[in-house]
């Protein structure tokens, strides 16, 4: 977490008893031998090191001056996509802290200058000299709104603040999703305000990688500018963005507003009875849980006490530590709102919720290790096509695209969309593939 050091996870470290339990959900959640890896890293290289507690080992080793720095090493640091599966794994068996060693790993990789990686180098320039992760100029992060007949929060108060990221706002084959979802919203009588050009990027990329004065900077600028609106809800869009917003701003500054994913508000809107679905879709789909959305939304509460051993053996703490375990992220509203939608059917995959398989697009391995990242979506894509859907269904940008390419490479039949193009469709809106 930020600001640690490994000394500060030294008994985290020492206690994992390689189990190797980082590498599968827990038993009684495995359906089928096929699907019953976890650990994108793991189901590529299998190897013991690329696993949480690998890498556990990995930065015991380090403290201790047993290893030093080697291009192999940041290679398997790297090679994940920092989906938080083996974090939830362990704290169904050991109760460790094998994610946030991962990442206290990697800020001591950019601490000692030995990172970030060169794929992930004009990532963070970029967020330094433009604002966002496209090395795109400041004023173009608005243009996705032009015609669109909608509040600057800057300019007129509003109670909800729609913070598009940076993908949504600069991909051109990803704007569509936050005109849609301005205009669903609308629709349904939100008063929705953007920041338009003047929105900064989250600062997601940049804790994941490790530069933690990066996040920190972004973070601060971030929350400074949004209490200044007096906005009472930011809501998101992107799952990235969201799970960096409600789960690491709170570790920096105190925020006035609360921040609600767009599936939580599109949930709220339909049991409010102001989305109404007239539009049938007849269509059989599967739902991908994002990490950040899912297993990654819990805001992590630090701990503050001691530890004493029982017998010599057990580990008591005092007071009890809270652990997030995943099992409070947002899994229910978007499932809510697909069983609203007319003529269709969701059918499960076997790995979901907290533990539910990554894309493969998250923590730089898209940018550095796009092999690794097309892999982890062939898998996820052959697991979805196993359920005999036809449509491949999410609500994370990175997701989307990353899913979207594992499809393509896969030959698959397959459709990919995003939720609120559906949600639009079913109001009367828009065309699916």
């Amino acid at each position: 977490m930020l600001g640690k050091t490994l000394e500060d996870y030294e008994k985290d470290m020492t206690r994992c008893a390689r189990c190797s339990l980082c590498k599968w959900p827990p038993l009684a959640q495995v359906k089928s031998i096929r699907y019953s890896q976890v650990c994108p890293a793991i189901s590529k290289y299998n190897f013991h090191s690329y696993s949480g507690g690998g890498k556990m080992i990995i930065g015991l080793s380090k403290l201790r001056g047993r290893v030093d720095y080697s291009e192999e090493m940041l290679n398997v640091i790297y090679r994940c996509s920092v989906c938080g599966a083996c974090d939830i794994s362990c704290k169904y068996s050991r109760d460790l802290e094998p994610l946030e060693i991962l990442h206290t790993l990697r800020a001591t990789c950019v601490k000692d200058g030995v990172a970030p990686l060169p794929a992930h180098r004009p990532i963070l320039d970029s967020m330094r000299n433009y604002d966002n992760v496209w090395q795109q100029p400041r004023k173009k992060k608005g243009s996705w709104a032009k015609k669109l007949d909608v509040k600057n929060a800057k300019e007129q108060p509003v109670d909800t603040l729609y913070f598009a990221g940076c993908t949504y706002s600069l991909r051109p084959e990803m704007q569509g999703i936050a005109r849609t979802t301005v205009e669903v919203l609308q629709s349904a009588g939100v008063d929705l305000g953007i920041l338009g050009e003047e929105e900064l990027c989250c600062g997601s990329p940049a804790y994941t990688i490790g530069d933690e004065e990066l996040f920190v900077e972004n973070a601060r600028k971030n929350i400074k500018a949004l209490n200044s609106l007096g906005v009472r809800r930011v809501v998101t869009s992107c799952a990235g963005c969201f799970g960096v917003l409600k789960t690491k701003y709170p570790l920096v500054e105190p925020a006035n507003f609360e921040v609600v994913n767009v599936t939580e508000l599109l949930a709220e809107l339909v049991e409010q009875g102001r989305l109404s679905f007239s539009r049938p879709l007849d269509r059989t789909i599967t739902y991908h849980d994002p990490c950040h959305l899912g297993r990654q939304s819990e805001t992590y509460k630090p701990w503050h006490g001691v530890e004493r051993k029982v017998l010599n053996h057990l580990v008591i703490q005092d007071p009890p530590k809270e652990f997030n375990r995943g099992t409070y992220g947002v899994y229910e509203a978007p499932r809510k709102v697909l069983a609203a939608l007319p003529g269709l059917e969701l059918t499960e995959m076997e790995r979901i919720r907290e533990f539910s398989f990554c894309c493969g697009s998250g923590g730089g391995a898209k940018s550095a290790f796009p092999e690794f990242a097309l892999a982890t979506a062939r898998e996820r894509v052959d697991e979805a096509e196993s359920t005999g859907a036809e449509m491949l269904v999410t609500a994370c940008p990175w997701c989307e695209s990353n899913l979207s390419e594992g499809i393509a490479d896969a030959g698959s039949r397959l459709k990919s969309a995003s939720i609120i193009e559906l949600v639009s469709y079913a109001l009367g809106g828009g065309e699916l593939s």
